[in-house]
């Protein structure tokens, strides 16, 4: 693990689902220290409006990509490459929410919802690490979840592919070391942003969330992801506060889910 810091200015950065929430913050706080910012969207126009909220035109580019289609990955990685000659910096923000039971979710939903929140991941690490191999250097940061380290019910399968980011994530940063390349995981709570009422909402709907959690800010979580960045960090779970919640459930996993049992009785 690199002891020093690594500093934003001048690299480049890709990060997709940008075009709002915690991937257009976590491009704007690259691209507000000097960073060459590409913003991907499965709605170009919605990208190239991020860039224009950012206020750096020289040194971002909007462009449309959906991750489930492995071609417009591979198109993504070749304009940023003609425009900015490499790639330093890979972020699989990319993903949608699913609520609904096991027993009654949709199967096609559900298989919708791995290929964006987790095969489009697998797709984009394929696509970028040989340009990382052959540069010699270059991290991968995957946005996931506390919902990673802690299933919630009514949540299974979003859940589900957050724990299977995790998984990835952990086997490619070994795998990956001795080509200079890092992978980085970093897990929020609860968010303040629309990705909630943009999930896919089932038939048996509840909420097991504590009233009192109002969440943090995307703006906190890309914060974040830069100092996780910059120290090359394994992990980083926000808040803190977060920390002794997946470390309670995995020491005691039966009283976490005793109380989470309480909620869900209670909505």
């Amino acid at each position: 693990m690199a002891s020093e810091k690594i500093e934003a200015s001048g690299k480049v950065v890709v990060v997709t689902g940008a075009s709002m929430g915690i991937g257009e913050a976590i491009a704007r706080v690259f691209a507000d220290r000097g960073a060459r910012v590409v913003l991907l969207s499965r709605d170009a126009g919605r990208a190239e409006a991020a860039c224009n909220r950012l206020g750096h035109p020289d040194r971002t580019l909007g462009l449309s990509c959906d991750v489930r289609n492995r071609e417009e990955i591979d198109r993504v990685v070749s304009l940023t490459l003609h425009h900015f000659g490499r790639i330093d910096l890979w972020i699989n923000n990319a993903g949608r929410g699913m609520r609904d039971s096991i027993a009654q979710m949709d199967m096609t939903a559900c298989r919708d919802t791995f290929d964006i929140n987790f095969f489009g991941t697998v797709a984009a690490m394929q696509a970028v690490i040989p340009v990382m191999k052959q540069q010699g250097s270059g991290t991968i940061v995957n946005i996931s979840s506390v919902a990673g380290h802690i299933a919630v019910p009514f949540m299974g399968i979003y859940c589900a592919t957050k724990f299977a980011m995790n998984a990835i994530s952990n086997a490619a940063r070994v795998e990956l070391k001795h080509a200079g390349i890092h992978v980085m995981t970093v897990c929020p709570g609860y968010v303040r942003t629309d990705f909630g009422a943009n999930a896919i909402k089932g038939r048996e709907l509840k909420q097991v969330r504590p009233g009192a959690v109002r969440g943090i800010t995307a703006e906190r979580v890309a914060r974040a992801v830069l100092r996780g960045y910059r120290k090359q960090k394994r992990e980083v779970i926000v808040p803190w506060t977060m920390h002794p919640v997946v470390k309670i459930y995995q020491l005691f996993p039966g009283l976490v889910e005793w109380a989470m049992a309480r909620m869900a009785r209670t909505t």
